[in-house]
C-alpha cells in the first residue's frame, strides 16, 4: 500500500500546528535590527513573507510532504535580547498535518533574518561565532474532528 493511499483514508479533520525558533545573534547584528540600518532592508518584514512563501512550497522541498491546501498561515518575527525568535503557524481542514509547513516556515523565516545580516556577523575569517540556528520546534499540535464526522 502506498502512502498516498494511506493518507486519502484519514478522515479530514482540523489541523493546527505552531513552531517557534530561534536565531541567535551578535551585538551588532541586533543593534542593526533595532536601529533599522541593515543595508537590505528590515529582516523581521523579510522573514515574515518568506516564513510565508515557504509554508505553501514544503511539498516542493520535502519529497514525501503532501500537498496541504492550508486555510491558514501566519509568521511572526521578533527581536529578543538574544537575537531574532520567529512563531510560524500553519492551519488546514485536510487528511494529514501541518507540522512540515510550520517547521519550514519557522526555519526559512530565520535562515532569512541570518542572509540578511550575515555581513555583521562574520569574521574576516568567513566563520560565524555569535550566530546559532535553534532550537526549532513544535509548540502545539492540534486535530479536532470536524462537526459531524463520524471518526
Amino acid at each position: 500500500m502506498t502512502a498516498q493511499r494511506r493518507v486519502h483514508r484519514k478522515p479530514v479533520v482540523y489541523r493546527r500546528a505552531v513552531v517557534e525558533g530561534e536565531l541567535t545573534l551578535s551585538v551588532r547584528g541586533r543593534r542593526a535590527i533595532r536601529e533599522g540600518k541593515v543595508e537590505k532592508g528590515d529582516p523581521l518584514a523579510a522573514s515574515e513573507l518568506a516564513g510565508l512563501l515557504a509554508m505553501r512550497r514544503t511539498p516542493e522541498l520535502i519529497p514525501h510532504c503532501h500537498t496541504i491546501p492550508l486555510t491558514g498561515s501566519r509568521v511572526d518575527a521578533r527581536l529578543t535580547r538574544t537575537g531574532v525568535q520567529v512563531t510560524a503557524e500553519a492551519e488546514a481542514i485536510w487528511r494529514t498535518g501541518v507540522e512540515m509547513e510550520a517547521l519550514v516556515g519557522a526555519t526559512v523565516a530565520l535562515l532569512t533574518v541570518w542572509d540578511m545580516v550575515k555581513y555583521l556577523e562574520k569574521t574576516r575569517g568567513g566563520r560565524y561565532p555569535d550566530t546559532r540556528l535553534g532550537p526549532v520546534q513544535v509548540v502545539v499540535r492540534e486535530k479536532r474532528p470536524m462537526a459531524g464526522s463520524k471518526r
